[in-house]
């Protein structure tokens, strides 16, 4: 899987129901919808820190009708547009 933007490959992984490659960090499989693990980036966690998340600093996607967040690389976690400061 590339990224459409940059042509980047993309991390995936194995939809467990329907084997179709998703994103690694998608939470459901783009195809059959089925729910995935969630994807722990760090491979020895702090206890307490996951799903824990400081609303105050989140940044929220500029798109009106998206409901997204935006990532540490600046793009929107829901629609993948890139985080642009308000005109």
């Amino acid at each position: 899987m590339q990224c459409a933007h940059c042509g980047k490959p993309l991390e995936t992984r194995p939809c467990p129901s329907c084997q179709i490659e998703t994103l690694k960090e998608a939470l459901f499989c783009h195809r059959c919808g089925a729910r995935l693990e969630a994807f722990v980036s760090s491979p020895n966690p702090s206890p307490g820190a996951q799903g824990e998340e400081d609303f105050s600093q989140r940044i929220l996607c500029r798109d009106g009708t998206c409901i997204g967040v935006v990532n540490e690389q600046g793009f929107c976690r829901v629609c993948g547009k890139p985080y642009t400061e308000a005109p």
